[in-house]
């Protein structure tokens, strides 16, 4: 209230009495009405990092749904030919166990160490990074440690990659799934019920036959005692897949990772030859 026009005199504002304050929820200001000034930690800039943190969540969920990892066939410790594999949103930590100062005997740190040391800074940044800057071009330390973090994690994912794929390359292998989702196809087309890979074949096996003999001196080293596969892949079926002068092709000029048998004569080449054609399950 001004007492006269001087205009460098102080003018005071009284309130109306008559106005009742009102009893609603008054909203508070906004944060930026207060220069210099952060909101609080708790609760308020705890819940926006929660909500932004269930959308990353429900959009990565979303993601490995789209893209489930391949479902492999059961364990065989006697297939010394599997390649090992996780899922793809672990190959990062799977490449990163390769290295020599992460595996071997400094298992523990790889395994225990590292990622508690990753998880546990996660944990306290809000504690440690005090600081009022929000502007990531302000915030060097932090900025550069996010960006390393996600830079790493994509490069090990695609080494990771890489490297399986060239195994399966050098071994001649077709990964597990891909020859399921192959052989389901087959039996569809076949009108005949899509295979159990749970279900495992028996071979045919014929003590009296002499192929037995052979098999068992040039072959069970690498193809095991019941045609399950080792070193070599499984024989179970093959006679579904080769006819018996295929067979007699793979055994006397190899294939892929198979080398070629040099040590049967003709006959024994064709009594092995056709004892395999008759695993046909």
């Amino acid at each position: 209230m001004a007492h006269g026009h001087k205009s460098n005199e102080k003018v005071v504002y009284v309130g109306d009495s008559r106005v009742k304050k009102g009893e609603a929820w008054q909203t508070p200001p906004d944060y930026t009405a207060f220069p210099g000034k952060s909101e609080a930690f708790i609760p308020n800039f705890l819940l926006k990092e929660w909500m932004v943190g269930c959308v990353v969540l429900v959009g990565f969920l979303a993601w490995v749904i789209a893209e489930p990892p391949p479902l492999g066939y059961p364990a065989d410790p006697t297939n010394a030919a599997f390649i090992p594999m996780p899922d793809w949103y672990f190959l990062f930590l799977y490449q990163f166990l390769k290295y020599p100062y992460v595996s071997q005997q400094y298992v523990l740190l790889g395994t225990m160490a590292i990622p508690a040391i990753m998880f546990g800074a996660l944990l306290l940044a809000p504690f440690l990074d005090t600081g009022k800057e929000r502007r990531f071009y302000r915030r060097p330390i932090a900025s550069s440690l996010m960006m390393l973090s996600l830079v790493a994690c994509i490069y090990l994912t695609v080494v990771s990659w890489d490297h399986y794929q060239e195994m399966l390359e050098k071994n001649g292998q077709t990964p597990e799934h891909h020859l399921r989702a192959e052989r389901a196809e087959e039996a569809i087309k076949a009108g005949k019920p899509r295979p159990n890979p749970l279900k495992k074949a028996a071979a045919i096996i014929e003590p009296e036959d002499p192929a037995m003999e052979i098999y068992q001196a040039q072959c069970m080293a690498c193809h095991a005692n019941d045609l399950n596969g080792a070193v070599g892949p499984s024989l179970l079926g093959v006679g579904n897949k080769l006819s018996k002068e295929e067979i007699t092709g793979v055994i006397t000029n190899g294939r892929n990772s198979m080398p070629a048998i040099t040590a049967l004569s003709a006959d024994e080449v064709d009594q092995i030859a056709t004892w395999l054609t008759k695993q046909t399950q």
